[in-house]
């Protein structure tokens, strides 16, 4: 985990589905929950929902705070 992507989680968004248009970084505990236990896409978005998933699921959602107001 380095800068950059923590950076992406509070830019990029859900690009489809039921949150699309949602910054990753705001998508709901259990929608994160239901890819770790189906599966996460491929490629970059899949390792950014994985991340987002291991800060939630650990309590570590206030790391983005800061990022949030740059």
């Amino acid at each position: 985990m380095d800068g950059e992507q923590l950076q992406l989680l509070v830019t990029q968004t859900m690009p489809y589905g039921k949150y699309q248009g949602r910054l990753i970084a705001d998508l709901p505990g259990n929608y994160l929950n239901w890819f770790a236990r189906t599966g996460f896409p491929p490629g970059e978005l899949g390792r950014l929902l994985a991340l987002m998933h291991e800060l939630d699921h650990n309590g570590l959602s206030a790391l983005l705070d800061p990022l949030r107001q740059r």
